[in-house]
């Protein structure tokens, strides 16, 4: 019998038992408790509908479906986690623990998030991801009907103990550790047979949306929106879109001076709507000579409810221990090692980033699981250290990387023109910031960099209500003929362009950072407070919630990232003032992705440098000057003591040129030259940056 036999088999068997369970729930023949057997009622009708669905797709079900069935069918499997269903939703840990009890509802709702990840694989049509959850929910239930089964007559049922519960996820998520590391890789670092690059140049008609729910993932009006968009718009504008986006790609090799001729395949990330414009961009990437690859887990949209993503991030708290991360770091390595040829012809990822979603405040559950401060310390050093051994198999210093943002409809809501048309205004502003003149740019920027060049510190104040007050030291240069401390950004890497950036000195670097309201992850901050001492956060503070603990929380999981502090990696001065000046004159500073706000003033990064793990590889600016500054006091630890060395984090803060003061050089002898007074360029030569904001 073949493994796809063995398989088979065992569905068949999970999924006979899954009808009965179903049935005896229903009936109200269950010998539980009703929450439990509402619960388990709710978890098999769940994966008897996943595997109707792999059914029918491997009946050809998906080209056969209208779209109004397959809308349906979408909103259907995703119907008791949308933002409407989602309050009386087991998958919500605060009705599980409402329903079944605290302890056994945190461990039931992570049970029931691990089974919803089932809708990607019957759309890949992984049979064998169904089984192992399908028999995981079996497992589950088998622990609740064993005090059943043991009962004699005239006792009373009891409810198993949480820790066997718990045991039974444990052993799943360490069992299958050797499967899912080998799949994660082979999906990263193998572009034969990639589902989604086919899917994409199978497409014969982008304006027949259709093609959306092939993904599997939850498909909103957005979607569809942007996908309509997109297949709309002139050709040579998708070209512009695509050619910019690779361009930058292949750039980013060069000024690096790393050989892309080495490399086999590109990672393309990208908003699903936008299959139009990858479509062309792949066609661009196999004309450099590189295969892409495409992976579920790297898409972006298809969230039916971000809250509910939220309330599980953290649901590795149940088997997160040392012994875990021992497990999984030897699979990842072992996996690495299978494709250890494969991985080293990763050229990097290639981003689009999409921006305009509506607000999210994330509400911060206590019946959320949550890590415990040993588990965040344990998860510090997992990051690190599986960090480090994908750096053995993809080397920093021959991988590169681009990635551009484009709006979606969405963020209509925002614009003063509410119409399509309105938004299309918007998008085709964004083109003009995303294709800037590089070469106008490189020449402003380094004005800047020869004034910056003889500042032995930078001093950045706020004006206004915003008290941001910072010193920030940066290189002593040995040779200033052929060593220059800030890089020259153009549009490469990092599109659009309009920045030119240091990696501080943190001896000497002190001060206040303050920003009134800022996005960073997708996530909103409201008065944001960093202060420094000697370059490391001190303190941090923002007002996003009424307890300082729920501050304090947030600023820990989606800034800190669960260390106790960092170093400030990067200080930027961004030139980009007509990326500025568009999104005052559209009310949409607040949607800007990092991408495009940290060119719109300066900005501050915590976390490694931008040169992380690649500090010895020498970098020139245009000009042919050395790059000096790509390392500082934490990143000299590489050698020494790696672990020490990285945090394996790196966030844009940026301050907007409104509520920006001044920007001044100061060099050893106490001369002050202003590169931004009052929040206006005065570098001489830097004149025009300033006639966007005028």
């Amino acid at each position: 019998m073949s493994d796809e036999d063995i398989v088979f088999e065992r569905w068949l068997l999970a999924t006979t038992r899954l009808i009965e369970i179903k049935a005896e729930s229903e009936s109200g023949k269950s010998v539980l408790p009703k929450a439990f057997a509402d619960y388990f009622a709710k978890c098999a009708s769940f994966m008897i509908t996943i595997g109707d669905t792999w059914e029918a797709i491997s009946q050809g079900g998906l080209d056969k479906s209208t779209l109004e069935q397959l809308a349906e069918h979408n909103a259907h499997i995703y119907e008791d986690v949308t933002e409407e269903n989602y309050a009386k939703s087991f998958a919500n840990p605060e009705f599980a623990v409402k329903e079944l009890g605290e302890e056994l509802g945190k461990i039931l709702c992570a049970v029931y998030f691990e089974l919803r990840k089932c809708v990607g694989y019957a759309f890949d049509m992984d049979q064998d991801e169904l089984v192992i959850r399908a028999e995981l929910l079996l497992e589950v239930y088998g622990a609740f009907m064993a005090n059943a089964d043991d009962l004699k007559e005239g006792e009373e049922y009891k409810l198993p103990e949480s820790e066997r519960i718990r045991d039974i996820f444990y052993w799943f998520n360490s069992d299958y550790a050797d499967e899912i590391n080998e799949k994660r890789i082979k999906d990263m670092v193998c572009h034969e047979g990639n589902k989604y690059v086919e899917l994409i140049e199978n497409i014969k008609d982008f304006s027949d949306v259709r093609y959306l729910y092939r993904y599997g993932l939850y498909i909103s009006e957005n979607e569809i929106e942007t996908a309509k968009f997109i297949a709309a718009l002139p050709e040579e504008t998708i070209e512009t879109m695509a050619n910019t986006y690779t361009e930058g790609y292949r750039i980013g090799f060069e000024m690096t001076g790393k050989d892309i001729s080495i490399k086999s395949l590109a990672e393309v990330l990208y908003p699903i709507g936008f299959e139009r414009m990858i479509a062309k961009a792949i066609k661009n990437l196999r004309a450099m000579g590189l295969s892409p690859v495409i992976r579920r887990g790297r898409l972006y949209g298809g969230e039916a409810n971000r809250q509910f993503f939220y309330d599980h991030k953290d649901d590795k708290a149940l088997y997160f221990d040392r012994n875990f991360i021992t497990r999984n770091l030897e699979a990842n390595q072992a996996a690495f090692e299978k494709y250890k040829k494969e991985a080293k012809g990763y050229a990097g990822p290639a981003v689009v980033e999409s921006f305009g979603e509506k607000d999210f405040d994330p509400v911060i559950k206590k019946e959320a699981l949550h890590l415990s401060d040993e588990q965040n310390k344990l998860y510090v050093e997992y990051i690190t250290k599986a960090g480090q051994i994908q750096r053995k198999y993809i080397i920093e210093e021959e991988r590169s990387f681009t990635i551009i943002a484009f709006p979606i409809p969405e963020i209509r809501e925002c614009l003063p023109d509410k119409s399509l048309e309105g938004y299309a205004k918007f998008f085709e502003e964004i083109i003009k910031v995303n294709t800037l003149d590089y070469k106008l740019y490189q020449g402003i920027q380094q004005k800047i960099i020869d004034v910056l060049d003889k500042a032995e510190y930078v001093e950045v104040t706020g004006r206004g209500d915003n008290k941001t007050n910072i010193r920030v030291h940066v290189w002593k240069l040995d040779d200033p003929a052929k060593q220059t401390k800030f890089e020259n950004c153009v549009a490469d890497v990092n599109i659009p362009v309009g920045e030119v950036f240091t990696s501080p000195v943190l001896k000497g670097t002190n001060g206040k950072l303050h920003v009134s309201r800022v996005f960073l992850n997708g996530l909103e901050f409201r008065d944001l407070e960093l202060d420094f001492e000697d370059g490391m956060i001190k303190n941090a503070s923002c007002s996003n919630y009424k307890t300082k603990k729920e501050n304090d929380d947030y600023i820990s999981e989606n800034i800190l990232f669960r260390h106790d502090t960092l170093p400030i990696g990067e200080f930027a001065i961004g030139t980009n003032t007509t990326a500025y000046t568009v999104a005052r004159k559209y009310k949409v500073e607040g949607k800007l992705p990092i991408l495009i706000a940290e060119k719109t003033g300066p900005h501050f990064a915590v976390g490694d440098t931008c040169y992380s793990h690649a500090e010895d590889i020498k970098v020139y600016n245009p000009d042919k000057k050395e790059i000096v500054s790509r390392t500082n006091e934490i990143a000299e630890l590489r050698n020494s003591d790696p672990a020490k060395a990285y945090f394996n984090c790196h966030t844009d803060i940026t301050i907007p040129y409104d509520e920006l003061g001044d920007i001044v050089a100061v060099s050893e002898d106490g001369t002050r030259e202003y590169i931004i007074k009052d929040g206006r360029f005065a570098v001489p030569g830097s004149e025009k940056l300033n006639e966007a904001l005028d």
